[in-house]
């Protein structure tokens, strides 16, 4: 059967994928089919839009350990497109998939359409310099980050088949050892407000302008590297930017923050940009929605004030 097929071992980030995949499944003419490895969810992305749902039963707590499985449903039901969640386990899942199935792989695509008989897939390239669009062959496997589409609506009435499939799983794969990373603040990859600081900022004790700010806003507080890794001011889980988090709040707000293309990358998708800083050519007012030009020592306080007195 053909189709468009979608895969993530984080259930969140599947239904994301959804949100695509319905209409360019409907687009083609063919069925939406999800493949998952916990057979609790199949209702849910039932309800999301699924035509089928293939359980992949296996007896692996590893979710990479599950390529051969993957590949093998693929190969057997010959999908017109595989989309796979762009976590860090999903990326590792893909590039092996792709590999069994010696078809090419796209990697971190933001945009999917049909046109002229063909799907598309757009990605950033060169840290945001410039958009590579490619043209899926064969069945095309391509891995998109988390959070590029909304949630799906839901419909309890909807039906669909939900199918368990046996699945052998990849036994030269041992976990020896897990380390949990330990975060020492919030995750500001689901903020939806983000106060973003930048070496505008003179010393460490300023970083208090920043954070009355983000208390005024609900917001919480990221960074540029230097900020993390040379200054060592906020955790490294902190910085956004290419090598960074990627990030897409409702509102960010930078302050100090020069905006060099490697940062812009991670911010790309915020709904709002509203920049602070001293030098009006900085790049980062080219991605600005709002730009305030000026000493942020004068403008966060009164910023700050003017956010107090709203609530």
């Amino acid at each position: 059967m053909a189709g468009i097929w979608i895969y993530s071992e984080d259930t969140v980030v599947a239904q994301q994928l959804m949100t695509m995949g319905r209409p360019l499944a409907d687009q083609l003419g063919q069925p939406l089919c999800v493949m998952t490895i916990y057979e609790q969810d199949a209702p849910e992305f039932v309800a999301a839009g699924a035509n089928k749902v293939f359980v992949l039963k296996g007896n692996s707590a590893w979710p990479e350990s599950y390529a051969p499985a993957v590949a093998a449903l693929a190969a057997k039901e010959s999908p017109t497109a595989l989309f796979i969640g762009a976590t860090l386990r999903g990326k590792d899942l893909a590039a092996k998939v792709a590999a069994r199935l010696k078809t090419g792989l796209v990697t971190d695509a933001f945009a999917i359409r049909f046109e002229n008989g063909e799907i598309e897939t757009d990605r950033v390239m060169y840290g945001g310099l410039a958009i590579c669009t490619e043209i899926l062959q064969g069945i095309g496997v391509v891995t998109i980050p988390p959070r590029t589409f909304e949630m799906p609506n839901k419909d309890t009435s909807l039906t669909g088949d939900i199918v368990l499939v046996d699945a052998g799983v990849d036994s030269t794969m041992v976990v020896g050892n897990v380390c949990p990373i330990v975060r020492l603040g919030a995750d500001i990859t689901k903020a939806e407000r983000l106060v973003c600081v930048g070496r505008g900022l003179g010393k460490q004790e300023d970083m208090k302008l920043a954070q009355e700010l983000a208390a005024g806003l609900g917001a919480e507080i990221g960074c540029t590297r230097s900020i993390a890794e040379d200054y060592h001011w906020l955790p490294n889980e902190t910085y956004i930017g290419l090598s960074g988090q990627k990030v897409k709040p409702v509102l960010y707000l930078s302050i100090g923050v020069s905006g060099q293309v490697q940062h812009v990358a991670g911010i790309r998708d915020s709904k709002i940009i509203v920049a602070i800083d001293s030098n009006e050519n900085a790049p980062i007012f080219a991605a600005a929605d709002y730009g305030i030009v000026g000493d942020l020592y004068q403008i966060v306080p009164l910023l700050t004030e003017a956010v107090k007195n709203q609530r």
